[in-house]
C-alpha cells in the first residue's frame, strides 16, 4: 500500500488523500508491533500516534518507507538520525496546536483564579465557595517563549494583565520582548513578581529538573501555575514541597508523563496538583490543521512532480506560527476537584 494510517485524519483530508493515493486505515496496529511490521514492509508513507516509536529496527522492517508523519509533536519517539540516514522524511504538524494550547493555558488561568466555579458546579452553597480573583491587574509570568506564548501574550494583555517573561534561549535585549509586550526579567524575578506562571518552555535534556528548590524558593506566596511543557522540567520533590507549604496554591499541567505523580512519587496524592491528558491540543481546529498539513506533505513527497499544495487555511491561520515541541505521553488524571466535576457531568 502507499499510505498507512495508524492515527486518523479528519474525513475531508482523508478523502482528499484517497483521491490521489492508496490509503489504508488500521488503528489497531498501533498496539500490535508484530502486525505493524508486517504491514509496513511495502508502505511508502505512514501516519503514527505518539506511542509508536520509530527506531532503526522499525526502519529495517520498512524498506520502501519515504515518510513518517505525526499529528502531534514529540522529541523522543522518532530516531531522527536513523531517518536521515535512510532519507525518510519526518513530518510533524508543528504549528497545528499552537492556538489550542494557548487557549488551554488561558482557560487554566481563568479556572484557577476562579476555583469557586468548580465548587458551585458541584452544588455547594455560596458560603462554602472560595472567593475568586480577577485576571485584570494581576501579573502573569511567561516562563518560556515557545510559539504558544506568542499567541497567549496578546490574549492576556487584552484582559489587562501585566506580563513578565524569561526564556534561557532568548536574550533580554531581543526585539521579540517588545513585540509581545512582555517585560524580560530573570527567572528568579519572574517567580517573585508573578501572581501566576504560565509554563511553555521548549524542553532540552540539559533542563531536566531545572525548576528545582533553589528556583521555587523565589515563588510569590499563593502563586498559581499552568503548563503545557514536559514535566521533566520539574524536580518532583521541590514541586511537592512548594505545593504543600503555600508557595504554589495550585498547579495545572497538561500531558504529563504517567510516572510524574504516580504512586511512589513525592507528588502522589497532592490535592492541589491537577493534571489533564493532553487536552491542550485536543480541539477540532487543531486536528483539522494537522490533518491537512500531514496530507499535503505526504502527497508532495510521494508525487514529487506534482505542484506544491498550499496548506488549508483556517480562521486562526495567522496565529499558527513558528515551531512547537509537544510534551510527553498523556497522564491519567490524578484525583482532584477536576475529576469530581467530570464524574458529575457524566
Amino acid at each position: 500500500m502507499e499510505v498507512l494510517l495508524i492515527d486518523p485524519l479528519v474525513p475531508e483530508a482523508l478523502a482528499w488523500l484517497q483521491e490521489r493515493h492508496e490509503v489504508s486505515y488500521r488503528p489497531e496496529l498501533g498496539d500490535d508491533p508484530i502486525e505493524l511490521r508486517k504491514n509496513t514492509y511495502k508502505t511508502r508513507a505512514i501516519v503514527l500516534p505518539p506511542q509508536v516509536v520509530v527506531s532503526q529496527e522499525f526502519l529495517d522492517f520498512s524498506p520502501k518507507l519515504q515518510v513518517v508523519a505525526r499529528m502531534q509533536i514529540s522529541s523522543d519517539n522518532t530516531d531522527l538520525d536513523a531517518c536521515a540516514r535512510r532519507q525518510v522524511r519526518v513530518v510533524q504538524a508543528r504549528a497545528a496546536t499552537v492556538r489550542s494550547n494557548a487557549e488551554y493555558l488561558l482557560y487554566g488561568l481563568l479556572m484557577l483564579y476562579r476555583r469557586g466555579m468548580v465548587s458551585a458546579l458541584l452544588g455547594r452553597k455560596i458560603s462554602q465557595i472560595r472567593m475568586g480573583r480577577e485576571l485584570a491587574g494581576s501579573t502573569v509570568g511567561l516562563l518560556g517563549l515557545a510559539p504558544v506564548a506568542h499567541t497567549l501574550a496578546p490574549m492576556l494583555r487584552a484582559l489587562g494583565v501585566r506580563l513578565v517573561g524569561y526564556d534561557p534561549a532568548v536574550h533580554h535585549a531581543a526585539p521579540l520582548w517588545d513585540r509581545l509586550g512582555v517585560e524580560p526579567v530573570t527567572a528568579q524575578q519572574l517567580l517573585s513578581r508573578s501572581d501566576a506562571v504560565s509554563l511553555q518552555m521548549v524542553y532540552a535534556s540539559r533542563f531536566k529538573g531545572w525548576i528545582n528548590e533553589r528556583l521555587l524558593s523565589h515563588c510569590k506566596p499563593g502563586q498559581l501555575w499552568v503548563g503545557v511543557s514536559r514535566c521533566a522540567l520539574f524536580e518532583p520533590e521541590a514541586l511537592a514541597l512548594a505545593l504543600t507549604d503555600g508557595r504554589i496554591d495550585a498547579c495545572l499541567l497538561d500531558g504529563a508523563n504517567p510516572r510524574f505523580a504516580a504512586e511512589g512519587s513525592p507528588l502522589y496524592g497532592v490535592p492541589n496538583l491537577h493534571m489533564t491528558p493532553r487536552l491542550g491540543s485536543h480541539t477540532r481546529e487543531a486536528k483539522l490543521r494537522a490533518s491537512w498539513y500531514v496530507a499535503h506533505r505526504i502527497h508532495e513527497t510521494l508525487s514529487p512532480g506534482a505542484p506544491r499544495t498550499e496548506d488549508r487555511a483556517s480562521d486562526f491561520s495567522a496565529l499558527d506560527s513558528l515551531d512547537y515541541r509537544d510534551q510527553e505521553e498523556p497522564q491519567a488524571v490524578t484525583p482532584s476537584q477536576w475529576s469530581s466535576l467530570m464524574q458529575l457531568q457524566r
